[in-house]
């Protein structure tokens, strides 16, 4: 077959050698190029580039040896096999052979059958390196696309996942990933109170599988934190959403916590990471265990949005890891583990070299890090220092209603298991005037709303939360009431009138409680700096105008813009 059909170039000193040889070979149907010394076969092949070579090992001005490392050099990364051409008897001659590029050897005198079963095999060996290049390019080609890919999709995720409050001058943390993707996932947003929500998530897998989920998980915790969604809402939202889309065997550890520094609380879900802990000031600490499974695992019916919240003081800390801390593994193929990362946190004495030397034990246990590092911590502020986000809103490009008035009542079934703040934020934000108070806004009403609830239709007893075990005991029991609620309403009552100055909001809560004594209370809020009883002043702080009525079943509260 013409395919079949090589240039085989024969450097013989010999005439009666090189004649032989080219008989040989023109028969079997291949083209011939014959030299009688080295210097004319290593110009022969620049010009000619044949696929075969049969070299003598012996010629006079350039010899077998020189002419065949010329030849290799200038054949670069294709295979052209060089057939030595020499005496069995020559083991020397052999050895300089193999090292001057010889991919096998012809013996004298030349016998036909076994010279054209080396043109064969060396053929073969020839298509076969062709075929490897080949393929090699185009995986490299292939490699350099998917490389090329990655880049612009992290390009979209980073605008994606770091549009949050990672740099706000309380936050710290680290992420050491070993992939364009790494499978942890770092993200802290302001929801419209200010309140910090933080999630640290690490998925299974690096690269694109686990981009895949970490980018609609973004989205979700970003748009519903930035909307006042309270984290059972977000946390459904994102276990929904990571079932639907994720196939089996690909799901997300993850811990959410909250931090509210109005409240001074923190608000944690851990599902499947290691434990977090609440670092004291006093150098004391809480472990924030997982108590449940990862989000992505159960259908919606089945998972478990609970969340347990510790009271927090002034140089508290919260602190989150992934696990490539504590599965670092030294040669002995022993892990880090807890005990060590213990060790680390108790002979602290600097809480900003905490990073750094968790950093330096795991170099000296392991040498290097061995699965992605993602740490961060959250420390607690006073509100006036930290600044939150604007507040999102639905912009028609017209004109906000100026002259309107709204009424809702959420009564049992609702209150269980529905946040009516967002819809209500959403609602009041079409006012332009009150866009620059959302933040102010969506405190007040939610404080309404909680005091409402909690206090009015529940019956909780705020005084509880006055040391850490009743703060505990607070929120245990308006879970299991809350689940059991069957009675009660929470009526909100919205008011907006427009003026040439521009306008006012009178906003009125009302719930079916018993009541409190209000002057009392707001006389004991001046005296108290514990676990609760900053609710009232915070409303009185950021509204225009406050007040209660009907034994403390009503109030009202007014913004002017």
């Amino acid at each position: 077959m013409a395919s079949d059909r090589l240039v085989v170039l024969i450097a013989e000193d010999s005439p009666a050698d090189r004649m032989l040889l080219s008989t040989i070979v023109a028969r079997e149907g291949h083209r011939v190029l014959t030299a009688a010394n080295g210097l004319e076969a290593v110009a022969l092949f620049e010009q000619e580039r044949p696929q075969l070579v049969l070299m003598d090992a012996l010629m006079p001005v350039m010899d077998g040896f020189e002419a065949a490392r010329r030849i290799k050099q200038m054949a670069g990364e294709a295979l052209v096999p060089v057939i030595f051409l020499t005496s069995p008897t020559e083991s020397e001659a052999l050895v300089r052979c193999l090292e001057a590029g010889g991919d096998d050897f012809l013996a004298k005198p030349y016998n036909r059958v076994i010279l054209v079963a080396k043109i064969k095999a060396m053929e073969r060996l020839r298509r076969l390196q062709a075929t490897v290049l080949e393929q090699r390019d185009l995986i490299a080609r292939h490699n350099e696309h998917l490389l090329s890919e990655q880049r612009v999709a992290k390009a979209v995720f980073d605008k994606v996942a770091h549009s949050g409050c990672l740099d706000a001058p309380n936050v710290r943390y680290l992420q050491s990933p070993h992939a364009l993707f790494n499978g942890d996932l770092l993200l802290a947003a302001y929801n419209p109170s200010g309140d910090m929500y933080v999630l640290l998530g690490d998925f299974t897998g690096h690269g694109l599988p686990a981009a895949i989920g970490a980018m609609p998980l973004a989205e979700v915790f970003y748009g519903m934190a930035a909307k006042g969604h309270s984290m059972p809402e977000i946390l459904r939202e994102m276990n929904t959403k990571l079932k639907r889309i994720l196939p089996v065997g690909v799901f997300c550890c993850a811990t959410l916590a909250s931090v509210s520094f109005q409240r001074r609380t923190l608000k944690v879900w851990n599902g499947g990471l290691p434990d977090g802990y609440l670092l004291r000031a006093d150098g004391s600490r809480e472990p924030l265990v997982s108590r449940h499974l990862p989000l992505g695992v159960l259908d919606a019916e089945d998972f478990d949005e609970r969340c347990e919240v510790f009271p927090m003081a002034p140089g508290d800390r919260l602190f989150l890891l992934s696990d490539g801390v504590l599965e670092a593994e030294n040669a002995d193929h022993q892990l880090f583990g807890e005990q060590r990362l213990l060790a680390v946190f108790d002979a602290n004495r600097q809480p900003q070299r905490l990073f750094d030397e968790i950093l330096t034990a795991v170099e000296r246990f392991r040498g290097r890090a061995q699965d992605d590092i993602s740490m961060i911590e959250v420390g607690m502020m006073d509100v006036g220092t930290l600044s939150s986000a604007p507040v999102p809103f639905v912009d028609t490009g017209q004109q906000g209603p100026l002259d309107w008035s709204a009424s809702f009542e959420f009564r049992a079934e609702s209150l269980r298991s529905f946040n009516p703040l967002p819809f209500l934020l959403q609602l009041l934000l079409e006012v332009r005037g009150l866009r620059g108070q959302g933040g102010a806004l969506y405190s007040v009403l939610a404080e309404l709303y909680s005091n409402a609830l909690e206090h009015g239709v529940m019956e909780l007893d705020s005084s509880l939360k006055r040391d850490a075990a009743g703060f505990s005991r607070y929120y245990r029991e308006r879970g299991e009431r809350l689940a059991c609620l069957e009675h009660g309403f929470v009526r909100f009552h919205l008011q907006v009138r427009g003026d040439q100055q521009g306008g006012r909001l009178e906003l009125r809560v009302e719930d079916s409680g018993k009541g409190f004594d209000v002057a009392r209370v707001l006389a004991e809020q001046e005296r108290l700096d514990g676990f609760c009883g900053r609710g009232l002043s915070l409303v009185r702080a950021l509204s225009k105008r406050c007040a209660w009525e009907r034994g403390g079943t009503l109030a009202r509260a007014e913004f002017h813009w």
